[in-house]
């Protein structure tokens, strides 16, 4: 396990090379965007945002429309303010330092959550829920989370971290939706190139190129060797088990 100093170095909110962080391309994003159809004057959340790219192109995408990042990592929020106000959005996109789960917002138009269901106790059905809750009726979501592409794996559940009743199908994801009184409008699926470059450009590639510029650092072997069993984990492992898929829902 790398050490707290190795992972703030790692960590993704100073990536200069992700521009979200999770597997998405620039063509799929846009994609989602326009499925979620933000109405001028929309309200918009992001529970568990990062530094809130996705939220801040919601936001662009309609006139008027507010936005309200939740996240509870510090570096992140700090990059997200910073990113706000380079792109004039300063006044329409707000972060605030809590918990999702603890959140108390709701009337949205539409509530987006990637990658952020540990968030709540409960795991997806919890931040399903959540969500439901979180938007006006007739609203959308944008919920994001893993769901096994085929059976794990003993290397996969390793590489990951993670234990086979972490996540279910496709179809189940689907369902869980449903159960939540959610209806699916679209569902799309990271694909592998989009995984691919995501990790590429995540842990891995933000420690190998810290560990190029730094060949005589005390830290260096140790991000060796996290940087390793990072990608050993990944090509040796999860790799196509592991999907993200991205539900487009509604209320």
């Amino acid at each position: 396990m790398p050490n707290d100093e190795i992972r703030a170095l790692m960590a993704a909110p100073g990536n200069d090379r992700l521009t979200w962080n999770t597997p998405l391309s620039e063509e799929h994003a846009a994609q989602l965007i326009a499925a979620c159809a933000p109405a001028p004057g929309a309200r918009i959340a992001d529970f568990g945002s990062g530094w809130g790219e996705l939220l801040m192109r919601l936001v662009e995408a309609a006139s008027g429309s507010t936005g309200d990042g939740i996240e509870t990592d510090p570096e992140a929020v700090a990059r997200g303010q910073r990113l706000a106000r380079e792109r004039g959005l300063a006044d329409r996109v707000r972060f605030h330092e809590v918990p999702a789960a603890e959140f108390p917002g709701d009337g949205y138009d539409l509530a987006v959550s990637v990658g952020s269901s540990h968030a709540w106790p409960g795991g997806t059905p919890d931040a399903l829920k959540a969500l439901r809750a979180a938007v006006r009726p007739g609203g959308r979501v944008l919920f994001g989370d893993g769901f096994w592409e085929r059976e794990p794996s003993a290397a996969a559940l390793a590489g990951l971290g993670a234990e086979r009743d972490d996540f279910g199908s496709l179809l189940q994801l689907i369902r869980a939706a449903e159960a939540a009184g959610l209806r699916p409008l679209q569902v799309t699926v990271a694909d592998q190139r989009e995984w691919d470059l995501f990790e590429s450009a995540a842990v891995i590639g933000r420690g190998e190129r810290w560990a190029l510029a730094h060949p005589g650092h005390p830290l260096h072997a140790g991000m060796t060797e996290a940087v390793d069993a990072r990608r050993g984990g990944y090509y040796g492992g999860y790799r196509g088990t592991l999907g993200l898929a991205y539900l487009v829902l509604s209320a």
